[in-house]
């Protein structure tokens, strides 16, 4: 008799376990744009359904009588994908013992399919709304309707006789000036109820007006009102009556101040409310090129209050956030925009130095010299000329080419003059190219000097003879340039530059002439482009005449009472340019694919 017991209760007992399913495994994959919750069973057609809470952004899936391993109720982040899902966790049913429920968590409100597909669960969820079209909602076998199926689909509601309906709604519930363009209307009424007179208007547009309660102890409202858009009408109505409207769909709720003030602050807290269950995730982030403690510094007043929390790993220079999915996207996305390589520019400068010399010298050098003497006997003096000379080698400051020199013939002596022919031509060109690569908003400075050596002749002193030393002088080229990137890629510099050069020296033992030009400015150049940031261009013209007066002015006699004829030009030009050119502008964020990835994502941030 015990046997028979116990091998009924032992029967009893394998019948249950039957009867109960077990999940096999859990997995979320992505398909294009259609996010995939997949839950295997070790029967056919299990059973599962699902409910969607919009208020808190989640799907519910529950399925009845089931076991599952402790191993596959871990949570789920999938918050690194791109779709609309982002954490995905698994718990035992409260209340009951083999009832399974997974909860996904969204970033916005998206709707889903259930299907059952032999013994596997799949939860389909677009990660986009729009993805699903209606059809193929109606077809599922969706067990319960959203809350945001679009309302069109409601029966016995006022078709809008305006094809400007989101600018009405958007002009109605919107502060800031207003522009109305609804149809013309007129309304004259005495001691009429508010509801009435919105009433009077909702049939009159066409459109969907919805009284709250509390607007039935608005006083009456007398209005004269004479083809007037009835959007302005309705918005004249709600000010005088210190009501406010609200837009659902194509929908226009009326409330009191009261009622909607109270009704926002009952929202505030239940997303209070619900930021404090969320469940918290952790999340890495490795910092490459932004200081630690800048970043963390931004992010501080993103993550939740109380709940968040940041820790900086100064070894691996990273970042450690630990907050709720919704905090961690937030903080995700600035961080991609912050921690970008700071943009290295190379800064070429070419400085270009011309000079250029003319001089020519014609005429005598030192005019005619000679002796006469009347009365001396030309037959007895003995003639020791004339001689004549030839010179193809100019000095530095003249040229004689021709001369002829006599020392006595008959009563003439010491006949001399001298004939200079000289023109002379310099040309010069001095090119200097300084580079420097500097980061952004860092300044950069690069020298190149210059020396050379005079003899200094120091005076006897006592007993102290005569020394001669040497001193030394410089010349020196200096840029300083401390760049800046704009948002869109260009470059403003600010410049610093100076540069000093030796000229002749007067004397072998003097110091030689120097030459300083600085120049100071700020300039916006495009990346990659040449700006000339500088020039200075001298000529100067010198021509010195000396004679006797009135005799050096005759025509052609002239030549032998004056100084040659010596004109001498000088032309000096200096140019500066600049080209500044970014190094790393993809690495950066600067080209043009990646700037318009790094503007905020207003959504997400």
């Amino acid at each position: 008799m015990k046997k028979g017991i116990f091998l009924s209760v032992l029967s009893l007992a394998f019948s249950c376990a039957a009867l109960a399913q077990e999940i096999k495994s859990v997995n979320f994959v992505q398909e294009g744009e259609v996010s995939k919750l997949v839950i295997e069973t070790d029967q056919e057609a299990p059973f599962a359904e699902r409910f969607h809470v919009s208020e808190d952004r989640q799907i519910i899936l529950d399925l009845k009588n089931f076991t599952v391993p402790a191993k596959l109720l871990r949570g789920i982040d999938t918050s690194e994908f791109p779709g609309s899902t982002v954490f995905i966790s698994g718990y035992r049913k409260p209340g009951t013992t083999k009832d399974i429920r997974f909860a996904v968590q969204l970033r916005d409100n998206v709707r889903s399919i259930l299907e059952i597909k032999g013994k596997a669960v799949v939860l389909n969820i677009e990660n986009r709304f729009g993805v699903f079209s209606q059809a193929k909602l109606r077809s599922s076998e969706s067990t319960s309707m959203r809350t945001d199926e679009p309302i069109e689909d409601a029966v016995g509601l006022n078709v809008p006789k305006s094809n400007s309906i989101e600018d009405i709604l958007e002009n109605l519930t919107l502060s800031g000036p207003k522009k109305y363009i609804g149809k013309r209307i007129s309304i004259n009424v005495r001691d009429i109820p508010v509801p009435d007179i919105l009433n009077m208007i909702a049939d009159t547009s066409g459109f969907n007006i919805i009284i709250d309660q509390g607007v039935n102890g608005s006083p009456p409202m007398t209005l004269t009102l004479t083809n007037v858009p009835w959007d302005q009408a309705l918005d004249t109505v709600l000010s005088l009556s210190k009501l406010v409207a609200q837009k659902n769909t194509n929908i226009l709720v009326v409330k009191t101040v009261a009622a909607a003030t109270q009704e926002r602050e009952a929202l505030l807290a239940a997303e209070r409310a619900k930021q404090s269950l969320e469940p918290l995730v952790t999340r890495i982030f490795l910092i490459n090129y932004a200081r630690l403690e800048d970043i963390q510094t931004i992010i501080r007043d993103y993550i939740t209050p109380t709940r968040g929390a940041i820790q900086l790993d100064q070894r691996t220079n990273s970042l450690i956030v630990k907050d709720t999915v919704e905090s961690i996207d937030r903080i995700k996305k600035i961080v991609e925009t912050l921690d970008t390589q700071t943009p290295q520019i190379l800064i070429e400068a070419k400085i270009i130095e011309a000079n250029e010399a003319y001089a020519k010298r014609i005429g005598l050098s030192r005019g005619i010299t000679f002796g006469y003497d009347p009365v001396v006997n030309s037959s007895t003096r003995v003639p020791t000329g004339p001689g004549f000379s030839f010179s193809t080698a100019p000095t530095a400051n003249a040229a004689t080419v021709a001369g002829m020199s006599i020392g006595i013939f008959r009563r003439i002596s010491n006949l001399d003059l001298t004939l200079q022919l000289m023109e002379s031509e310099s040309k010069g060109r001095i090119v200097s190219t300084p580079r420097i690569v500097t980061q952004n908003k860092q300044a950069a400075t690069i020298n190149s000097t210059e020396s050379t050596s005079f003899r200094v002749q120091q005076p006897a002193t006592g007993n102290q003879p005569a020394l001669a030393t040497f001193a030394n002088v410089a010349a020196t080229l200096s840029l300083t340039v401390t760049p800046q990137v704009t948002n869109d890629g260009s470059i403003s510099m600010q410049i610093a530059l100076s540069k000093s050069a030796f000229g002749t020296r007067p004397t072998p033992d003097s110091p030689p002439n120097q030459t300083s030009r600085t120049v100071n400015t700020n300039v916006l150049v495009d990346n990659g482009s040449t700006v000339v940031i500088g020039g200075l261009y001298q000529t100067s013209t010198l021509e010195t005449i000396s004679g006797i007066p009135f005799l050096k002015d005759l025509p052609l006699l002239g030549w032998l009472f004056r100084t040659p004829y010596a004109p001498e030009t000088t032309k000096n030009e200096l140019i500066i340019f600049m080209t500044p050119r970014i190094m790393n502008q993809d690495e950066s964020g600067l080209s043009e694919t990646q700037t318009a990835k790094s503007e905020p994502d207003k959504k997400g941030i």
